[in-house]
């Protein structure tokens, strides 16, 4: 099912009205609010339970209102916009005065980009600004890639737009361009090269001391509520026939292995590409969650760059496993 005109008709009077609205992109599911609105962008903190520095991303329609937004805007920053927005990568520019500092965590810097979904460019036209959307989940969850998720997380509280399953399923690359060095804060399916060959240099594969806080950038991100485990391929088969046979099950998470004969375990299974794991991710872990079992076991990926994304978010979801936020 995808949202009619209607639905976002009705969506854009909410968020005109100060409500939340759930609005479907191609990385994940955001939780939206008209973002120069200080009131309706603190309702998304209060709704995800999420620390108020923490800064979020302000989607726009079009490239042309990044000037609404920011400053000082660098050359590097308008061709970015030409080659990838619409799309998954978010520019950190120096904010604009009159950008509510409730956006951008206090800081003097703001996150842009134009989501790459048809549902929430035409919700952002209609609207006519920019919406503040983090992920639609509570903080330091699981993101949500289908409405359904989103109601399980937030019940009948927010209106949801359903755009139908997200097609790139992890969140989007965010690189700073605030400072004299480009710098890639979060990775996603942006990558390095691709930047590089759009402004003719590499940025720096990480943050320092001066770089501005940017979503999803914790160490413990993105976790289930169950126990997580990472297992080498080579060994996988004998971690879950030993886990078998002490008389308990888990889910499993795996891109090259198929199930065990007579596996009592719950057996997902992704794609051995990034792209496609990345797609599925999300889904996966959160239905391995919902299934229950002592863990959730991931057979380990490459170590490479084109899974550094998936890594990152992989790395973040282990160190976020089973705690219970206080």
């Amino acid at each position: 099912m995808s949202a009619s005109d209607a639905d976002i008709a009705d969506a854009a009077r909410r968020l005109r009205a100060g409500e939340l609205v759930a609005l479907p992109t191609e990385t994940v599911y955001g939780l939206g609010a008209d973002a120069m609105n200080p009131a309706a962008v603190r309702r998304i903190f209060e709704a995800k339970g999420r620390p108020a520095d923490h800064p979020l991303i302000v989607h726009l329609p079009d490239a042309e209102q990044m000037t609404v937004w920011a400053r000082d805007i660098p050359r590097e920053a308008i061709a970015l916009a030409k080659a990838f927005w619409p799309g998954p990568l978010t520019l950190i520019l120096k904010r604009e005065d009159d950008v509510p500092l409730e956006v951008t965590g206090g800081q003097d810097t703001v996150g842009l980009r134009v989501p790459g979904h048809p549902v929430a460019l035409k919700l952002l036209r209609a609207f006519g600004g920019g919406v503040a959307a983090p992920s639609a989940n509570r903080f330091g969850r699981i993101s949500p890639t289908t409405a359904q998720h989103v109601r399980d997380e937030f019940g009948d509280s927010v209106t949801v737009l359903d755009g139908g399953p997200c097609e790139v399923g992890i969140e989007s690359t965010i690189l700073d361009l605030s400072g004299d060095t480009p710098r890639i804060l979060r990775p996603g399916a942006i990558s390095a090269g691709q930047i590089a060959d759009v402004i003719g240099r590499m940025p720096a594969g990480k943050g320092d001391e001066n770089s501005p806080r940017v979503s999803g950038a914790l160490a413990a991100h993105y976790a289930p509520r169950s126990a997580m485990r990472k297992i080498a391929p080579a060994r996988l088969r004998d971690f879950l026939n030993a886990f078998r046979h002490s008389g308990r099950h888990c889910a499993v998470i795996a891109h090259s292995q198929p199930p065990l004969s007579d596996c009592p375990h719950r057996w997902f299974m992704l794609p051995a590409e990034p792209a496609g794991y990345a797609r599925g991710l999300y889904a996966a872990m959160r239905e391995a969650d919902a299934v229950g079992g002592s863990m959730i076991v991931i057979e380990a990926i490459p170590e490479t760059p084109e899974w550094a994304a998936v890594n990152d978010r992989l790395g973040r979801a282990l160190a976020g496993a089973g705690i219970t936020p206080q």
